[in-house]
């Protein structure tokens, strides 16, 4: 679990910085998104910690109530929406539970689970994530008066791709599994789409749709796991 900055006092939202005073936790395994919410929550004013699994999520909330939860659903060690269930069930509950993913499929699913709404991946916009997050908070918790519209863009940075490239490696590099190959072409898709990586997104998804079709494409995994290691022994190039 990592924390982004360090604990200040609360404080009260402004027009500019309207997410002043709120603590998020992100629930997320990449490194590269992580980033884009790190800094999309330092220009909003929140704090931010990260958990980048189940566990280590569930650790930290026995111990920190965030204001705002933000849970990727596809995690190394299960799926987002079993913790949506448990928070949505948790009392006192959490101000605000958001799902994240790059499967826009996957918004019914969440908000069924119990989320009060749905991040699609990726996530760069500031005017998204904050319309996102005071949408679902109580009048008393939101700047009041207008609103400046900003259609400012993160842009995380590039070392935390290496890092997720080098993620994904390990796991391909172990004894595979249908629940680690599972994990890891959902994992690639969405850092290499959030990255704007398309030859390596296209790669991916062309597994994927191997595998949902009973082929076990051991030749694309191979040749997936290929590309990834070109791309870490390359990195000038990522």
């Amino acid at each position: 679990m990592d924390e982004f900055s360090p604990f200040t006092p609360a404080t009260t939202p402004t027009a500019r910085r309207p997410l002043l005073g709120l603590t998020v936790l992100a629930v997320e395994d990449s490194r590269y998104a992580s980033d884009a919410l790190r800094l999309i929550c330092l220009k909003s004013g929140a704090r931010i910690r990260r958990a980048d699994c189940l566990n280590s999520a569930r650790r930290h909330l026995k111990v920190y109530r965030p204001t705002i939860a933000i849970i990727d659903l596809g995690l190394p060690d299960g799926s987002g929406l079993d913790l949506i269930r448990d928070l949505n069930q948790v009392s006192p509950r959490v101000s605000v539970i958001l799902a994240m993913s790059g499967d826009t499929h996957l918004a019914h699913a969440a908000r069924s689970a119990g989320a009060d709404g749905f991040l699609a991946k990726p996530l760069t916009s500031l005017a998204a994530f904050q319309t996102a997050v005071l949408s679902q908070l109580p009048a008393d918790r939101r700047p009041s008066g207008p609103r400046p519209m900003t259609h400012d863009e993160v842009s995380p940075d590039p070392i935390s791709y290496v890092d997720d490239l080098a993620h994904a490696a390990d796991v391909l590099g172990d004894s595979q599994t249908d629940k680690s190959i599972a994990y890891v072409t959902q994992f690639l898709s969405g850092v290499a789409s959030s990255a704007g990586d398309r030859t390596l997104h296209a790669a991916t998804e062309e597994l994927i749709q191997r595998r949902a079709r009973g082929d076990l494409g051991r030749a694309s995994l191979q040749r997936l796991a290929g590309m990834v290691q070109d791309r870490l022994d390359n990195r000038q190039a990522v």
